[in-house]
């Protein structure tokens, strides 16, 4: 293949749009969110909440469980077609569903516990979806920027 791509590290380390610092700001935002809900402000190593019943509150959060969802599809695909651009594409959506979610249904400040409890959940499996993801493209996570 060829294209007529520019390469710029100013847009490659940009920390919006489809970089891999913006997948980094994502999933650390997402284990600030996690520590904070399970109150491990503190700790130095995230420890992962166990999953609750999802509730459904707000289009957001059915948004982002359904790109999520897709994951396995996603990974075929690549794997049929050979097409690896594929999983950035993915995760670009996935951290843009996120951000959305986190704009619109908040996690510590929920209604009930079982929202919170719920919202959190989406948050672990949000987390989950990215790591794996930058695993699979080479790239090491942080969980605190």
């Amino acid at each position: 293949r060829e294209s007529n791509y520019k390469f710029s590290y100013e847009r490659m380390l940009s920390l919006n749009g489809n970089t891999a610092p913006y997948m980094l700001y994502s999933y650390a935002r997402l284990c600030g969110i996690i520590r904070k809900a399970s109150g491990q402000e503190d700790a130095d190593s995230l420890e992962w909440p166990k999953p609750s019943s999802i509730l459904i509150s707000d289009d957001a959060e059915l948004e982002l469980m359904r790109t999520l969802i897709r994951l396995p599809d996603v990974l075929n695909e690549v794997e049929k077609e050979l097409y690896p651009n594929r999983i950035c594409d993915y995760l670009f959506e996935t951290s843009q569903k996120f951000n959305k979610f986190y704009e619109k249904c908040s996690v510590n400040k929920a209604e009930t516990p079982e929202l919170k409890a719920s919202r959190l959940s989406l948050c672990t499996a949000t987390a989950g979806t990215i790591r794996l993801l930058m695993t699979l493209l080479g790239i090491d996570t942080v969980e605190r920027l």
